[in-house]
C-alpha cells in the first residue's frame, strides 16, 4: 500500500472521529492539497463507536531493503559512484532553484529517517527561490544496502560531494539533522570550500558518546534491530521525539520502518541498520567543532532528550545524556562564531512537531551570516 494512501487514510479517520454525524457518511476524492468530504445517507450501518474504533491497517505493509514500492513525494534519481570494491546507487532528490540568483540546500536526514521527511522543508525552500538537494545515504532509504562495507561519516560525505560535484553545484547551504547533523558536520570539516554554511537542526554528536557508555560491538546492535517491532518503533518515537503525543503525521513517518521490519529484507536491514550504529558512537564531531571554519548555525529544540546509549552508560557514570537544552548552549560555545536558535518545548524534529516556528528561525538562519 502506498504511503500516500496511508496517510489519507489516516486524514479520513481523523476527521470522521471529531466530526461524525448521524446518518452521514463521509468519504473524499483523493487529493492531498485538500480534504474534500461528501456526506450522504447511503451507510447508515456505520456509527461514531464503529469510527473511534477504526484504526489504519499497516499490517500488510511490506517493503523491501531498496523501498522499490514506497512513494517519495518528489521523484528520485539515483548517482552510481564506486567504492570498496562495489558498485553503488545513491537515490537523491534535486530540485533546481527558483530564482537564478540563490543556492542550493544540500539537507541530510537522520538516521531514522530518509529523504522524503523533508518535504515540507523543500517546499518551503522553492518557495524562497532555493535549490534543495536530498540525498538518501548509502544504507538509507532507497540507496544501496551493502552489507559488506565499512560504514563511516567520511565515506558518506565523500560520496555526497561526488554528487553535488555530478551536478555542477559549486557550492551548497548544508542543513543535517539527527544523524545527518554528524554527516553535515564532518562535510563541513573536509569540504568547507563547498560549504557556504553549516546548518544543524537538533544534530546528534553534541556528546562524545564513548566518554559516557560502553561499547557494544555490531552483533548487539543487530540483536536489537531483529527484535525491533511496529508497536516498539511507535512507542520510542513517541517517548523520545514528541513528547507522549501522536498523530497521522508522526505515525505516517513510521511508514516505511514498519514495512521493512516485516518485508522481504528484515535481516538484510537488521544488519545494514546495526552496522550504522557503530560510526555514531566512534566517529565523534564534537572533538573537532573548533576546527570548523565556516558560519554555523544551530536549531535546538531544547526538549529533545535523545541520548544514544543510556541504557548502558559506564559504571559510576550519572552524567545525563541528551539534554538539548544544556547542549545547544555548550556545541555554540565550542564552535566559532556559532549562532544558536533555541526553540522551547519542542523536541527532536522541531521542523516535523511545529513547522511555523521552526520556519521563523530557520529563515533567520538561512539570512544571517
Amino acid at each position: 500500500m502506498h504511503k500516500k494512501y496511508l496517510i489519507e487514510q489516516r486524514l479520513i479517520l481523523s476527521y470522521c472521529r471529531t466530526s461524525f454525524k448521524p446518518h452521514a457518511c463521509l468519504t473524499r476524492s483523493i487529493n492531498m492539497s485538500s480534504i474534500k468530504v461528501i456526506c450522504f445517507s447511503a451507510l447508515l450501518a456505520l456509527t461514531n463507536n464503529a469510527l473511534a474504533s477504526s484504526e489504519v491497517n499497516t499490517e500488510s505493509l511490506s517493503y523491501d531493503a531498496l523501498l522499490s514500492n514506497y512513494e517519495y513525494d518528489f521523484k528520485v534519481n539515483y548517482f552510481a559512484l564506486e567504492s570498496q570494491k562495489q558498485s553503488l546507487k545513491m537515490a537523491y532528490i534535486y530540485l533546481k532553484p527558483t530564482k537564478s540568483d540563490m543556492p542550493t540546500v544540500t539537507l541530510m536526514h537522520g538516521k531514522n529517517f530518509n529523504a522524503d521527511y523533508w518535504t515540507t522543508t523543500a517546499q518551503y525552500l522553492q518557495s524562497l527561490g532555493y535549490g534543495v538537494l536530498i540525498p538518501d545515504q548509502i544504507g538509507f532509504g532507497k540507496s544501496s544496502k551493502p552489507t559488506d562495507y565499512q560504514y563511516s561519516f567520511a565515506a558518506l560525505a565523500h560520496h555526497t560531494h561526488a554528487l553535488i560535484d555530478s551536478l555542477n553545484i559549486k557550492e551548497s547551504i548544508v542543513l543535517g539533522h539527527s544523524m545527518g547533523g554528524m554527516l553535515a558536520s564532518r562535510f563541513a570539516l573536509m569540504y568547507p570550500n563547498t560549504t557556504k554554511k553549516l546548518i544543524l537542526v537538533n544534530p546528534i554528536g553534541l556528546e562524545n558518546y564513548l566518554q559516557y557508555v560502553d561499547y557494544k560491538d555490531t552483533n548487539f546492535f543487530y540483536k536489537n534491530e531483529l527484535a525491533k517491532t511496529p508497536e516498539g518503533v511507535r512507542k520510542y518515537q513517541q517517548k523520545n521525539y514528541y513528547d507522549g503525543k501522536w498523530n497521522t503525521t508522526y505515525s505516517a513517518l513510521t511508514d516505511f520502518i514498519t514495512g521493512q521490519i516485516q518485508g522481504p529484507d528484515k535481516e538484510k536491514m537488521a544488519w545494514v541498520n546495526a552496522k550504522t550504529y557503530d560510526m555514531i558512537f566512534t566517529q565523534p564531531v564534537i572533538t573537532e567543532f573548533k576546527d570548523l571554519t565556516v558560519p554555523v548555525k544551530l536549531i535546538i529544540g531544547t526538549r529533545d532528550r535523545t541520548g544514544p546509549g543510556r541504557n548502558w552508560k559506564k559504571d559510576g557514570v550519572d552524567y545525563e545524556l541528551g539534554r538539548y537544552d544544556k547542549l545547544g548552549k555548550h556545541a555554540a560555545s565550542l564552535i566559532p562564531n556559532a549562532q544558536l536558535f533555541e526553540l522551547n518545548n519542542l523536541g527532536h524534529l522541531p521542523q516535523i512537531e511545529d513547522f511555523d516556528r521552526f520556519k521563523d528561525v530557520f529563515n533567520k538562519a538561512l539570512n544571517t551570516k
